[in-house]
C-alpha cells in the first residue's frame, strides 16, 4: 500500500517586536525597552506594559494604532460611531502592527491620563531566547496610582522629597513609605513578567 504523505506546512516564524515605551510629559524620562512576540494579544500587551512600568492595572486603558482604537469594551462606553473601540483581546500585536506601523499610543487611567508613546525600534525572527515578553532596559520609576496625573505627581515628588513639607508624612503614608523616583529594578520586573506567561 502506498500512502501519500502530506507535505509539512512551512510555518513562518513569528516576529518579535522590540518596543520602546515612554511615559509622556515627565522629565527625566520614564521608559522601558521590551521584546514582545507578535503573537500576544493587545490585552496581554497591556499587562506587559503595566508590569514593566509598575502600574497596577487598576484602571481602563486604550491603544491607538494606525487610526484605530483598541481596549476593553464596557457597557457604559460612549459610542463613537466614527472610531469605535475594538476589543483588544481579539487582536494580536503582529496583526495590527505588521511591518509597517512604527509607533502608536497607549493610554492608561483616563482620569490621570497617562499617555505612553510606543515606538517599534526593530523586528526580528523568534528564537530560543526571545519568544516571551522581556524587559531589556528601563529608567526611572513610574508615578504611583491615582497621584493626580502629571501635575499631581510633581506635587507628590515635592512633598516626599522635603521632610519639612507639610504633606511629607501624609504622602509617605499614602504611598506606603519612601519613594525613589529614579528606582527601577530590571530583575524584579522580568521576574514579574515571567508570572504572566
Amino acid at each position: 500500500m502506498n500512502i501519500r504523505k502530506t507535505p509539512a506546512r512551512s510555518k513562518e516564524p513569528a516576529l518579535i517586536y522590540e518596543l520602546l515605551v515612554r511615559l509622556e510629559g515627565i522629565e527625566p524620562r520614564i521608559w522601558r525597552r521590551l521584546w514582545v512576540p507578535g503573537t500576544v494579544t493587545l490585552a496581554k500587551l497591556d499587562r506587559v506594559i503595566q508590569t514593566t512600568m509598575g502600574w497596577t492595572n487598576s484602571h481602563l486603558h486604550e491603544f491607538s494604532i494606525a487610526g484605530k482604537r483598541y481596549g476593553m469594551l464596557m457597557d457604559e462606553d460612549w459610542p463613537d460611531e466614527d472610531n469605535p473601540v475594538l476589543e483588544d483581546k481579539r487582536y494580536k500585536l503582529g496583526q495590527v502592527l505588521g511591518e509597517v506601523v512604527r509607533d502608536f499610543r497607549y493610554t492608561y487611567d483616563f482620569g490621570d491620563n497617562w499617555r505612553h508613546t510606543v515606538m517599534v525600534e526593530r523586528t526580528m525572527a523568534a528564537d530560543e531566547i526571545n519568544t516571551w515578553p522581556q524587559c531589556l532596559a528601563g529608567h526611572n520609576a513610574c508615578p504611583p496610582e491615582d497621584v493626580g496625573g502629571i501635575g499631581g505627581y510633581a506635587d507628590f515628588l515635592e512633598a516626599v522629597g522635603d521632610p519639612a513639607h507639610e504633606e511629607y508624612f501624609a504622602m509617605r503614608c499614602w504611598c506606603g513609605g519612601p519613594f525613589d523616583p529614579f528606582g527601577f529594578d530590571i530583575n524584579a520586573t522580568n521576574a514579574a513578567l515571567r508570572k504572566l506567561r
